[in-house]
């Protein structure tokens, strides 16, 4: 009878080890030549001690928010589709908060959703043994994924044979904070052109030439990569001149750099391409004025755009579908967009001008075919301009993480 009971609970704490949701992600392998159990991770492969009493799963655990070989977003389409074909299965808790905190980042979601009590009780609904996670929990989970994507990009990195070239960008947030966002541009193993932020970070003043250059030569320690500059490109800011300067004499003292880094440093196409089309704008001031103007004059408030709207449906052939855009000063092909969408409304702005008497700013004939042909000059510009800038700048949680180091 004690024999029996024994096998019993042996058997019971058998079953009880294998219940972990960690099990779902690593091999037993059985014990070893020393008698300890052991289990392999199916996605590196590497082997970890596990079982019994003196070693758990714990281990297994820590090492699964570290694999850079493991997706848990794959393995949380895999169980919705088991869980399809053979009804309710257990839900891991490990891929669903791995799963939600990728949703959390690529929907840029706010981490106080978490204690929302409508979205709280949902989640109850949908599976009362789900375990419920705090903001903090969220904020690590999320930190955890971009721990893991970044070790995964660097390994890239460093085992590609090629160089890899940079760009660089400082810019002031509208509270006056410096950022500065350092991306990668590389062919990767199966030749295919990739574009990577390697940072997007807060940068302290002063934002002078020595400062810039250790920062990126900072980063560039960071992620290993400071043996494998083939350019850096930057505008045209007389403090990246220097910036350049000292970045590459400090790469050039290793012999880092190609003939001696004589095409280190390139100057941006777009940024070049910009203060040409604004010096040429001047001529046009008085006729891009007045649609600027215009335009504001109309989005200025709700009964405006309402008359605006009754003047276009007035006039045959012509129906409000695209809308009104104000240009931004620091950017010259948001000049063309506005153009191209007033000239559309010029017999619009017409009638305005002979029903409200408020409205002053209705440009000439004269000044209305100088818009259009400028409009027609600058499109070539526009789609250059659209072709290579190729830089976009994040605000997910993911990285408002990593700016402010959270």
């Amino acid at each position: 009878m004690e024999t029996s009971e024994t096998a019993k609970d042996i058997k019971k704490k058998k079953t009880k080890a294998t219940t972990s949701d960690v099990w779902r992600y690593f091999t037993k392998l059985g014990p070893s030549d020393d008698g300890i159990d052991r289990a392999q991770c199916d996605g590196c492969k590497q082997k970890f001690k596990a079982g019994g009493k003196q070693y758990g799963t714990s281990s297994l655990k820590h090492h699964l928010d570290r694999c850079v070989k493991m997706d848990f977003e794959d393995i949380g389409q895999t169980l919705i589709e088991m869980q399809n074909k053979i009804g309710a299965l257990k839900i891991d808790n490990h891929v669903s908060r791995e799963m939600f905190a990728a949703f959390v980042i690529d929907c840029d979601v706010p981490f106080s959703i978490v204690d929302n009590m409508k979205f709280r009780n949902w989640l109850k609904y949908i599976s009362p043994t789900l375990g419920l996670i705090t903001k903090n929990t969220l904020k690590e989970d999320v930190l955890k994924i971009y721990t893991r994507e970044k070790e995964k990009l660097k390994s890239t990195l460093v085992g590609i044979p090629n160089r890899i070239c940079l760009t660089s960008y400082l810019w002031t947030s509208i509270t006056t904070e410096g950022f500065l966002c350092l991306t990668t541009h590389f062919v990767d193993s199966t030749w295919k052109l990739q574009s990577k932020i390697l940072s997007f970070c807060h940068m302290l003043p002063p934002h002078k030439g020595f400062e810039l250059s250790s920062k990126i030569f900072e980063l560039l320690n960071e992620w290993k990569i400071e043996k494998k500059i083939m350019t850096l490109t930057l505008d045209n800011a007389s403090a990246n001149d220097i910036c350049q300067d000292h970045l590459k004499s400090t790469l050039n003292m290793h012999d880092w750099l190609l003939c001696d880094g004589e095409f280190f440093h390139i100057r941006c196409f777009a940024n070049i391409l910009n203060l040409i089309i604004q010096d040429g704008l001047k001529s046009a001031h008085d006729a891009l004025n007045k649609i600027r103007k215009s335009v504001k004059y109309v989005r200025g408030s709700e009964s405006r755009m309402i008359r605006f709207k009754e003047c276009v449906s007035t006039i045959h052939g012509l129906n409000f579908i695209s809308g009104l855009h104000l240009d931004v000063t620091t950017r010259w092909n948001s000049m063309y967009i506005m153009l191209e969408s007033a000239i559309k409304y010029r017999k619009a702005f017409e009638y305005l001008k002979a029903t409200d008497h408020a409205y002053k700013y209705c440009p000439s004939v004269d000044e209305w075919g100088r818009a259009e042909r400028i409009c027609e000059f600058l499109y070539p510009f526009y789609e250059t301009t659209n072709l290579i800038s190729g830089i976009s700048y994040p605000t997910s949680n993911l990285y408002f993480l990593q700016v402010y180091h959270i």
